[in-house]
């Protein structure tokens, strides 16, 4: 009986795989052609594809264009905001500042990335938005040769919580069903034997994700394989994910290359 097999394939978009693109991962246009080539060689033996879209408005919690400070300046990509910064009026958001203090202060209480601004990135209809070009054109030769498209999920929409991880947004809206706990994604992904995981970046949507299904699906853990060589991190930002990594190995996640898959 043949191993069934799903490609996970998180946020491998423009802006963050192409040098020109908003936000370049360093090393994710390497990561795509390793991937691309990876399908090429699989084949049929990749029986499903998920592929995730980061996705924002322009102004976003995480964009420039939310914030300004007492001179009504918007803080530059990098800029990190904290809960006492919004409290004491170092920044103020445009919209919503009961709400972005909560926001802020569960960040915080939960021990979840410090909250930064980036620069604007996949904006809805933009081509910063739209699949790496490479990966895109190999996803498309595939579902003319298999006769099976790949599902997209969409992520990130919502302009007041941060949503990095695939499953839930860094802070659910209790009115916004799209940033609460995607079970049926995680139904779906429960019906493979195997779950190649793949994507962009390493330190924080990747990463994320990987705490996602330590939390919320650890049955997933024993199937899913992390390519290695088809992830990077945004520069100077690897730590922050390194704890979830090591504690997923210890759970029994499996780590390789995309070359040591059969």
């Amino acid at each position: 009986m043949s191993v069934r097999t799903a490609l996970l394939v998180i946020d491998a978009q423009f802006d963050f795989c192409n040098p020109d693109g908003a936000l370049f991962v360093p090393g994710a246009d390497q990561d795509i052609l390793r991937l691309a080539a990876l399908l090429d060689r699989m084949g049929n033996r990749v029986h499903d594809i998920v592929v995730t879209l980061d996705t924002h408005q322009v102004l976003d919690i995480s964009h420039p264009g939310f914030w300004r400070n007492g001179k009504g300046e918007m803080p530059l990509p990098f800029t990190a905001i904290s809960f006492e910064m919004v409290k004491n009026g170092v920044w103020q958001p445009i919209w919503e500042e009961e709400w972005v203090l909560s926001y802020l202060e569960t960040l915080e209480r939960q021990g979840q990335f410090e909250h930064f601004i980036w620069p604007e990135h996949c904006l809805i209809g933009s081509a910063g938005n739209a699949l790496e070009p490479v990966l895109e054109a190999a996803l498309s030769d595939r579902a003319r040769t298999t006769g099976r498209n790949h599902l997209t999920v969409i992520k990130g929409l919502n302009p007041f919580t941060e949503h990095f991880g695939i499953f839930e947004a860094q802070v659910p809206m209790g009115g916004d069903p799209d940033t609460q706990l995607n079970r049926q994604l995680i139904d779906y992904l429960s019906e493979y034997d195997r779950i190649l995981v793949a994507g962009e970046a390493r330190s924080h949507c990747v990463g994320t994700s990987i705490r996602q299904v330590l939390k919320h699906a650890p049955g997933l853990i024993p199937n899913m394989v992390l390519l290695t060589d088809c992830m990077s991190d945004i520069t100077g930002m690897g730590h922050l994910a390194a704890p979830i990594y090591r504690e997923a190995e210890e759970k029994g996640m499996q780590f390789a290359l995309s070359t040591e898959i059969q």
